[in-house]
């Protein structure tokens, strides 16, 4: 039986570089880590959850499977509410989620992981963009009830005077908008309703949600990759979706945050999350965080998404204990965040809260689950 280790309450985050491949594609590097691989380490084990996740995930799946060639991690990036729901019901070894587990799953994921229940490890920290298809515009400034009123259907043109007010510079056609949702259970849409409920709970009446509220008629797309197809292909559309995948023809809201407005970007995502605070009342080696949605401080981008792995305390085998130790260890190491980064131009750990994780990971245990 393995113990479990003590863990501090210091947060900061940094930012750092590289990943891996196979076959050696990117030299001595990716060579020296093969030869240093451990083939010890052997076992399978399938994850499923934050489609938000993917691209790291993919990075994190290559650079492990470098480091230990016997060993093996399936995802599928089915939504943070579909991974939560598998961990649950115990039909995959661990789940991605933009989402910690609430207090109903934790008490819960003691059917699936033994009297320990489940814990959240930060392993992804992305700023969550809004990404409009405006011909010609690839920046707009918005503040955050403008946001919520696009979103609720209020705002039916972008001319409309309350985005010309903060666009004065920009020709903004009179074409409808038309805002896209998640369709799924999405960790990144309980985030964004989250900031919107937080910042302007007058307008966003609605308590935050993975789902998105049935009473507002949007059109929606399952998702990130959904979401941001579909208003690719719609002018006039606008939709929010982690970072990572939004690219051309698609432009970027800078978020108004105290009196200036800041873009959305790895560094000012990084200085959100900074601000975070530990949720109270949980296990030590569960590093769920609470963000600050409301800051005014210069330079954060609060509308940011901590996506987290969701482990369970105990496995009854060592076989898979070991691989979900080792490829949960690697994912918040400086190697296995720095190709994150590279991937999908994510917000690395900090050490700080690396080393965090890699204690709460090192805690988990082998036993009978009653």
């Amino acid at each position: 039986m393995r113990t479990r280790a003590p863990l501090s309450l210091s947060l900061a985050v940094v930012l750092g570089l590289t990943a891996c491949g196979s076959d050696y594609p990117l030299g001595p590097e990716q060579e020296a880590a093969a030869q240093r691989g451990d083939t010890s380490l052997q076992g399978a084990v399938t994850a499923s959850g934050s489609s938000a996740q993917g691209p790291a995930m993919d990075a994190w799946r290559s650079g492990f499977t470098t480091l230990n060639p016997r060993a093996q991690v399936q995802y599928s990036p089915d939504g943070s509410g579909a991974g939560r729901g598998a961990l649950l019901a115990g039909a995959v070894g661990f789940a991605g989620s933009d989402a910690y587990l609430s207090d109903e799953e934790l008490a819960e994921s003691t059917q699936a992981c033994g009297p320990g229940g489940a814990f959240n490890i930060p392993a992804y920290i992305s700023p969550i963009s809004i990404a409009f298809n405006l011909p010609g515009i690839t920046e707009l400034e918005l503040d955050a009830a403008t946001v919520a009123r696009i979103f609720r259907g209020d705002i039916a043109t972008w001319d409309d005077p309350a985005i010309v007010a903060q666009n004065p510079d920009v020709d903004l056609p009179a074409l409808p908008v038309s805002a896209v949702s998640r369709s799924d259970d999405s960790g990144t849409t309980e985030n964004f309703t989250d900031y919107l409920h937080a910042v302007v709970p007058g307008i966003w009446t609605e308590e935050p949600d993975g789902s998105w509220p049935s009473a507002l008629g949007n059109e929606n797309a399952k998702g990130n990759a959904g979401v941001v197809s579909t208003v690719a292909a719609t002018a006039g559309a606008v939709t929010y979706a982690d970072d990572s995948a939004v690219g051309d023809p698609l432009g970027r809201v800078s978020l108004k945050v105290g009196d200036a407005y800041v873009p959305a970007g790895a560094e000012a995502a990084a200085a959100a999350v900074d601000l975070a605070r530990r949720v109270p009342g949980r296990a030590d080696y569960d590093i769920a965080l609470d963000l600050d949605r409301t800051t005014t401080a210069p330079g954060v981008y609060p509308l940011v998404l901590v996506s987290y792995h969701v482990y369970c305390s105990r496995y009854e085998n060592e076989a898979t204990a070991g691989v979900v130790r080792a490829f949960g260890t690697y994912a918040v190491s400086a190697e296995g965040q720095a190709a994150a980064a590279d991937a999908a131009r994510s917000s690395p750990l900090s050490p700080e809260l690396s080393q965090l994780a890699t204690d709460a990971i090192a805690s988990v245990e082998v036993g009978e689950i009653p």
